[in-house]
């Protein structure tokens, strides 16, 4: 299942940077079904202990990690929606991609410029943001005429799109997100239709400095903000160090806890940034596993089992009469598929199942 996330921000913020550290941690491209692998986009392995404790249960030859795909967006400027800079090319590269992560400059560094003259997180998100709803607002309007003079017709889509555009443009207006529009399904069905860029799910991706003041740490009015805007909006965030993640990606595995301890970062920010874009995007994985190999496939959250066993051949899904199912702990405490077989705790499944994160799988097909 190919779904990207954009990286975006504005100049000097250290996008490059992360987006470099991302593709460190990058997969074989030939195991998964990208379309294209650009020089600006890195498919990373989503880290994930239960895969690693499933492959060494069944003493795997080999382990495929679940992927999700990056794309590095050039940086935007003021004025974008208007063409500035790289504006339209930096649009149109959003358009195309599923969800937004936006990179957020959190310290203050007197050799690196920032383009405002000084470090605030609240004012680049709202310059980034403002950028999004303008070019939305421009493109909303106008299907909104079209749409306004094709629903006389009585076409039950041309109307639905006009009723969505109709609660949709008023806020944008206003200068807020369309995504925060209540909308019911059908209307969501609808809106998606438009591809609005600021419908698109966004993560905010908090860029420390190890070695200088962090607008965290400070704990004055430019956190305070930041924070009640955070909080206020729903979405999530993730804190990253990316000069530092940048450095590690070359350190061994064992040698990595010491050095962060020595800098002062805690996590892995890598990791966490990878995982909470897997969910952003609202997908969960499934699991296969055997002596060949053992492998997490990724899916939709919400999708039933024939679904699940497309990710790994349309026959699973065509053909599909019933899967083998247990979840990855249960397995783990049984020791082996043939062990969990003998304690009946595997469960025979149909059509209609609904998958849960975590799985383990079998598919039987005709």
């Amino acid at each position: 299942m190919s779904l990207s996330i954009g990286i975006v921000g504005l100049p000097n913020v250290g996008k490059s940077t992360l987006f470099n550290a991302l593709t460190k941690k990058g997969v074989p491209a030939e195991n998964y079904p990208f379309n294209t692998i650009d020089p600006n986009v890195g498919v990373v392995a989503v880290p994930d202990h239960r895969l690693e404790k499933l492959a060494k249960m069944s003493n795997s030859a080999k382990t495929i990690p679940a992927a999700v795909e990056f794309v590095d967006i050039a940086g935007l400027v003021k004025g974008a929606s208007e063409g500035e800079g790289l504006g339209n090319q930096f649009l149109s590269h959003i358009r195309e991609v599923d969800a937004i992560a936006e990179v957020v400059r959190m310290f203050d560094d007197e050799d690196v410029h920032h383009v405002a003259g000084g470090v605030d997180p609240r004012y680049d998100i709202e310059v980034i943001d403002l950028e999004l709803v303008q070019a939305d607002l421009q493109s909303a309007e106008k299907r909104l005429e079209r749409v306004e003079r094709d629903a006389k017709s009585g076409e039950k889509e041309v109307i639905a799109e006009r009723d969505v555009l109709q609660k949709i443009v008023p806020a944008l207006k206003a200068g807020k997100a369309a995504r925060i529009v209540q909308l019911d399904e059908k209307e969501k069905l609808a809106a998606k239709g438009l591809h609005l860029l600021t419908m698109k799910p966004v993560l905010y991706v908090l860029n420390r400095k190890s070695g200088n003041v962090n607008v965290d740490a400070e704990n004055g009015n430019r956190w305070r903000e930041l924070k009640d805007f955070l909080d206020s909006s729903g979405a999530g965030s993730v804190v990253v160090d990316a000069g530092v993640e940048s450095e590690l990606s070359d350190v061994h595995e064992e040698e990595k806890a010491d050095f962060r301890r020595e800098l002062g970062v805690a996590n892995d920010g890598l990791d966490d940034l990878i995982k909470a874009g897997y969910e952003l995007l609202d997908l969960i994985s499934f699991f296969t596993t055997g002596e060949d190999e053992s492998r997490a496939w990724t899916i939709k959250r919400g999708d039933k089992a024939p679904e699940a066993g497309a990710a790994i051949h349309t026959d699973f899904r065509d053909k599909f009469i019933r899967a083998e199912v247990i979840h990855w702990d249960t397995l783990l405490e049984c020791g082996s598929w043939a062990k969990a077989r003998e304690k009946g705790v595997l469960r025979s499944e149909g059509k209609e199942y609904v998958v849960v994160d975590g799985d383990v799988m079998e598919f039987k097909h005709g």
